[in-house]
């Protein structure tokens, strides 16, 4: 295992599937290599105290890196982890290609928060501390109470992938085949927030109200950033082996608060690796 770099408050962290790496951009775009010889890394998020927590897809394992890049293997024995986001609590949360959702406590004890889904994806929490995960082989995107009550939130979509929600409570979706990102209220009403896009996969907001999309195909991709209002652009492109389902930015150096005031520290992290990589198909990608 290579550590080149070091976290930085408010760089954005990828998880590059298919070549073993976690990248880590500056701001201004500046790539380094994070961490390498992984196995197919997948899902990313950051706890309070800045550690990044991923879900190697292959291996089975979750890998925690400290900001300085110290690694250590926080969860073994999964199938095909995936989605990872952490509660109000200091809880993880992974979606594992069994159809499970696995919690963990701080100090790794294991339990099962819900079953039967149908290849989950991205999860994310909202303010209120429901939990929100895509289903992408169902194509619905389903709603836990803290509790581990299920409901449906939204349905009738496309191979749902990606999950983050902005700073207002709504929604953010990414639907890998139809290439679209909707956008959901609180309440539930759809709209396209964008459109034509080649395989959208992981969203993840950054703390001044911009999204980031990772999209694009096997040998062509990009992040794109949005602004709040809209406006697009190319934050970074050119990646040689593109494909990914994590993007995570850490927050800003904040000190570990108490349980009640822990945020939501890392969205739009998404499983669809999981579902590829089981069936062995990466052609469309290509």
């Amino acid at each position: 295992m290579l550590i080149a770099a070091s976290a930085q408050a408010q760089n954005l962290f990828v998880a590059g599937g298919y070549n073993d790496n976690i990248y880590e951009f500056t701001p201004g775009g500046a790539q380094t290599t994070f961490a390498s010889g992984l196995n197919g890394p997948g899902g990313l998020a950051f706890n309070s105290a800045g550690d990044l927590f991923e879900t190697d897809v292959n291996s089975g394992n979750i890998y925690e890196f400290t900001p300085g890049g110290a690694q250590s293997t926080f969860a073994s024995g999964l199938n095909q982890p995936g989605g990872l986001a952490f509660n109000s609590a200091g809880d993880l949360f992974e979606s594992d290609y069994s159809g499970n959702i696995y919690e963990f406590t701080p100090g790794g004890a294991r339990s099962t928060f819900a079953s039967g889904l149908n290849q989950p994806g991205g999860l994310a929490f909202n303010s209120a501390g429901d939990l929100f995960e895509a289903d992408s082989g169902s194509g619905n995107i389903y709603e836990f109470t803290p509790g581990g009550a299920r409901s449906t939130f939204a349905s009738g979509l496309d191979a749902p992938v990606g999950l983050a929600f902005n700073s207002a409570g709504d929604l953010f979706e990414t639907d890998f085949l139809s290439g679209n990102i909707y956008e959901f209220t609180p309440g539930g009403a759809r709209s396209t927030f964008s459109s034509g896009w080649l395989y959208p996969q992981a969203l993840a907001f950054n703390s001044a109200g911009d999204l980031y999309l990772f999209e694009g195909s096997y040998d062509n991709a990009a992040i794109i950033e949005f602004t709040p209002g809209g406006a697009q652009s190319t934050f970074a492109s050119g990646f040689s082996v593109p494909t990914t389902d994590g993007l995570a930015f850490q927050g800003e150096a904040l000190p570990v608060p108490e349980p009640s005031a822990l945020g939501l520290l890392a969205a739009g992290i998404s499983g669809l690796l999981v579902h590829r990589r089981s069936r062995g198909d990466t052609t469309a990608l290509r």
